[in-house]
């Protein structure tokens, strides 16, 4: 039987969070017979990041600013998404006095890319700082700006920019005597290897039907339902105007 395992939004989880979701996934994983579910393989990819996803978490440990500079990346990248977003949804309404505004967003938006989010923390610290330099050096940008409705993001993601390049910062002066690892690069490779798995676990349902799929995806979908919950829940305290980055890390899954 053909199963779907549901997928996280890996990237807003904490580092802590993360390799303790990962952790709780192969214990799930290791109560099975993955040879013969034709697993193996991709499993193996997975578990052979779990020294380098504990490097990271022995990283955070030493900052106090980890959880703050986690929320804030996850805060510029929402917010440089939705003003992408909303450039593409002016675009599509059609109306002619904002037309030659929005010519000029995306010229703005073709210069500096649309990936920015998914650039190094420094190398998107670079961009936002060019991106919003523009902005500000332009009479007519500032014009075009004004004119969608989109000051209020610009500014946002400008102080939420400041704020995360000012803690990195510091964090980086703390933590110059330790091992550096690059977090984001390790996580990117870890979650290439989960999707993957995922991948393999649906693909293998599909043509292996005499074999049990459906009892490992069950516990997986579990386990997923978990974190996503939380994370729903930590994104409606932020929406209030608490600050998330003070509360303790999401707790593993009974």
């Amino acid at each position: 039987m053909h199963v779907k395992i549901s997928r996280l939004a890996l990237k807003s989880l904490r580092n802590s969070e993360y390799t303790m979701f990962i952790s709780q996934l192969v214990a799930i994983l290791l109560k099975y017979n993955l040879d013969a579910l034709q697993l193996r393989k991709s499993f193996d990819r997975l578990v052979a990041l779990t020294p380098e996803l504990d490097k990271i978490v022995a990283q955070d440990l030493s900052s106090a600013y980890s959880n703050k500079i986690r929320d804030l990346d996850v805060q510029r990248d929402n917010l440089f998404a939705a003003i992408v977003s909303m450039v593409k949804n002016l675009e599509k309404s059609g109306i002619i006095a904002l037309t030659p505004h929005v010519t000029l967003l995306k010229r703005l938006l073709d210069k500096h890319g649309r990936d920015i989010a998914e650039a190094g923390y420094s190398a998107e610290t670079k961009r936002l700082n060019d991106f919003l330099a523009d902005i500000a050096t332009s009479p007519d940008l500032m014009t075009a700006i004004t004119a969608t409705n989109l000051a209020l993001f610009i500014d946002q993601l400008r102080a939420v920019n400041t704020e995360f390049a000012s803690k990195f910062m510091t964090r980086v002066e703390e933590s110059s005597a330790t091992e550096v690892v690059n977090a984001r690069e390790i996580r990117v490779e870890s979650d290439k290897a989960l999707l993957a798995f995922f991948n393999a676990i649906e693909f293998c349902s599909s043509e292996y039907e005499d074999l049990d799929y459906v009892t490992p995806a069950n516990e997986l979908n579990e386990l997923i339902t978990y974190y996503k919950t939380m994370l729903k829940a930590r994104e409606s305290r932020r929406m209030a105007g608490k600050d998330t980055s003070v509360e303790a890390p999401i707790e593993p899954k009974p």
